[in-house]
């Protein structure tokens, strides 16, 4: 047995250690009380709302899961005149979605069959929303969507424009409207995306995509994987991070949204619309296509 010898010089000091204690606040991990304040009442949303009390508490307890302020601040930064799409149609990004296409062609031909949606099209989303499947994005599903929840809180907004409000070209009043609009929206995407957390047997937090929440290889927003989202290969799950479910959730959305064969460039361009809302994407994708078909 290991014996101490303890002086009285050890027994001051011990003394002294011992009275400063009463005097010091006990030790959380880091950042744990400000992630309470954060997601406590998204929490007990999230339980009201069904959720398993005991899933959702261990859940946001975990070491990952923090408040994303760098990434939601973009939603209040994002200008579409910062993209650059047009570099989809240089003769290397065309080649190299040309040669995706080879390489799945059975998935894109059953497709095209199944869902009457060209091939090309689907090719085109995939180019520009993830580089073929080569960039997936970087930012935590979970917490993104957590943090943008979150602001339904006006403690948990005003915390957030303080941080922004140096960087964003935003007035006070349209970041509130905005943070409002944008906190109802992400938390009904939350909750989807936990639903299907929960049915795929996933980890919530081993989920990374886009800024605004958008996931795998086809982008795909949780609303519209538990709605739209297919199983392409047939392995019994849908896992938007292979490229057959990648391809069939796709086909399946737009068919949804009124794609028929033999569609016209009009018609096509307004189903693009409801993909992503924007005119330059619409008619970036339109425009691969063709050079797809060249």
């Amino acid at each position: 047995m290991l014996r101490i010898k303890i002086t009285t010089c050890n027994c001051f000091i011990f003394i002294c250690l011992m009275a400063l204690q009463l005097f010091l606040p006990a030790q959380t991990p880091a950042g744990t009380n400000k992630k309470a304040s954060y997601f406590n009442t998204l929490q007990k949303r999230l339980i009201e709302d069904g959720f398993n009390k005991n899933k959702i508490n261990a859940l946001y307890a975990k070491p990952g899961v923090y408040f994303d302020a760098k990434g939601v601040s973009l939603f209040f930064s994002h200008s579409e005149g910062k993209l650059n799409y047009d570099q989809f149609i240089s003769k290397r990004s065309i080649k190299k979605a040309k040669k995706y296409l080879k390489k799945h062609r059975t998935v894109f031909e059953n497709m095209e069959r199944t869902y009457c949606v060209d091939k090309e099209i689907i090719a085109a989303i995939i180019l520009v929303e993830t580089r073929l499947g080569t960039y997936l994005g970087e930012r935590s599903i979970l917490n993104t969507l957590s943090t943008m929840a979150s602001l339904k809180d006006q403690h948990v907004k005003n915390m957030l424009w303080r941080k922004i409000s140096g960087s964003s070209p935003f007035t006070r009043e349209k970041f509130d409207k905005k943070a409002e609009k944008k906190s109802t929206w992400a938390y009904s995407e939350l909750k989807d995306f936990l639903k299907y957390a929960n049915r795929e047997n996933i980890d919530p937090l081993s989920v990374y995509g886009s800024y605004a929440g958008a996931m795998g290889i086809a982008q795909f927003m949780p609303s519209n994987i538990l709605a739209l989202a297919k199983d392409g290969n047939n392995d019994g799950c849908i896992d938007l991070f292979n490229h057959a479910d990648a391809i069939a959730s796709i086909a399946s959305y737009l068919q949804h949204h009124g794609w028929r064969a033999g569609i016209d460039d009009k018609k096509a361009y307004k189903i693009l619309l409801r993909y992503n809302y924007s005119k330059y994407y619409a008619n970036i994708i339109l425009k691969i296509a063709k050079f797809l078909r060249g």
